[in-house]
């Protein structure tokens, strides 16, 4: 008999049908002539309880082998559950159990576990409530993320993992090589030769796809990365990995406005998706880990996203009676605080902040008119700060090459990235977001290391 997943059974299953299941023992009571367990198998934040009478073959050993953990196959007959909370349950037939669990050692017992004694277990922590949930809301942005993109006729693109340019020019990198590490050939010089390197050059893992998509947009219009990004920031935060996921669109013959459309369409279609595909998981996180978190998903869906420039937006913090960590003025890079403030304190909504001063943006955006800000914009929204980071792309030849050598960056090793712009170029724009950042948002979950299966992190990479 095929399997069916407990999430179906729960939804669609009747009385009198036959059924098999497949899972792992969460619970089980013991009473005079029969028993009960609940059963999971990772489809839904419910299990599906399972009644086995006394007269079931092998019925002692059975329940000594049921332990909490234990991976079994039960078949049986649905019946209506005389039990609060649960409309049906399986009378077992047959049970087999593929694998135990020794309930001395096994790590997951009913009861509450802290989030960081879970971490020390991540080959197992799955198997909770909690993170069974956020994997599911993961899951279930990913699958939105792609349905938006293709059903708007993006092209997926596969940017490299490994690279030799810093998109962000930011210098925190993992540094990929295959020399010798005890023995590092040098230069007459004294400095590391990696001509002898595998690639000839130095080489990193890459901290963004972005550079790439510009090189496909302007062959196909649309498209977007969605891949893992690395940062060698030694900041051993609840904010920060060192391996995550990006969702970079770029699209040619866009603008900064269209860019803005493009952002806020997307934020509302992600939480309307997991809304829909998701209640019970959401409910769950409203429940137990932030009470607002449901009125939050609705505020992005249903408002317009407020929409202010960098200047308009210091203005106003300047002029908020609230006194802020960071000082503010014209220049300076706002931080968590302050996009906080805005989102939460005055708009009480999403917010898109425009046009910075080019000398805390990267040298891509595209240099405003007053030659002092750039196209650039940041999507910041009430309990995160800032979820999504863009611009417009500075398509002129001229001013590109300006900005390059104000950052300091070797022209030549951009020289494919100024040919697109000496060989039909056009206005284009595009975003990032940081993908685990968006399900911490979706969850309420206050570590980015608990919405990654495998948190990569300072003096961390276990599992």
């Amino acid at each position: 008999m095929a399997t069916r997943r407990i999430a179906e059974i729960l939804k669609h299953g009747q009385p009198d049908e036959t059924a098999t299941i497949k899972g792992w023992v969460r619970t089980k009571r013991e009473l005079k002539n029969f028993a009960f367990s609940e059963i999971n198998d990772g489809s839904s934040l419910a299990g599906l309880q399972v009644v086995l009478d006394a007269d079931l073959p092998n019925y002692d050993t059975i329940l000594k082998q049921l332990a909490t953990g234990a991976a079994v196959e039960v078949t049986g007959t649905l019946v209506e559950s005389p039990g609060k909370g649960q409309k049906i349950e399986l009378k077992a037939n047959s049970v087999t159990v593929y694998g135990e669990a020794d309930p001395e050692t096994y790590p997951l017992q009913k009861k509450r576990h802290s989030f960081e004694f879970l971490r020390t277990i991540s080959h197992l922590r799955s198997r909770t409530n909690t993170l069974g949930a956020v994997f599911r809301v993961r899951n279930a942005c990913a699958n939105a993320i792609h349905q938006f993109f293709q059903e708007r006729h993006f092209l997926w693109i596969h940017s490299p993992i490994i690279t030799a340019s810093d998109c962000e020019g930011a210098g925190e990198l993992f540094t990929v090589t295959n020399l010798n590490l005890k023995d590092v050939p040098k230069t007459e010089s004294g400095e590391v030769d990696y001509t002898q390197d595998f690639f000839g050059k130095p080489a990193y893992l890459t901290v963004s796809g972005q550079l790439q998509a510009e090189v496909m947009a302007l062959a196909f219009q649309n498209v977007y990365t969605f891949g893992p990004t690395f940062r060698a920031e030694n900041s051993n935060t609840s904010r920060h990995l060192a391996e995550f996921w990006m969702v970079e669109p770029e699209m040619a013959f866009c603008d900064l406005e269209g860019d803005q459309n493009l952002a806020e369409e997307f934020l509302k279609y992600i939480f309307k998706y997991v809304l829909d595909n998701c209640p019970e998981d959401m409910e769950f996180f409203n429940k137990w880990v932030d009470k607002t978190l449901l009125a939050k998903a609705e505020n992005i869906i249903n408002s317009e996203f407020e929409r202010v420039t960098y200047t308009e937006a210091v203005a106003l913090l300047e002029k908020a009676k609230k006194k802020f960590e960071f000082p503010v003025s014209w220049g300076i890079d706002l931080q968590s605080e302050h996009e906080r403030y805005l989102a939460e304190e005055l708009f009480h909504k999403p917010a898109i902040i425009t046009n910075y001063p080019k000398e805390i943006k990267a040298f891509y955006m595209r240099l405003d008119d007053d030659e002092k800000t750039v196209a650039a914009m940041d999507v910041i929204a009430p309990g995160i700060g800032e979820i999504i980071g863009g611009s417009q792309r500075e398509e002129r030849l001229d001013i590109l090459e300006k900005r390059i050598a104000e950052a300091n960056i070797i022209a030549d090793d951009l020289w494919w990235y100024l040919d697109l712009r000496r060989y039909g170029s056009v206005p284009h724009a595009g975003f990032g977001l940081g993908f685990e950042r968006l399900v911490q948002f979706m969850t309420g979950m206050t570590n980015i290391r608990d919405v990654i299966p495998f948190p990569r992190t300072p003096l961390n990479a276990d599992f």
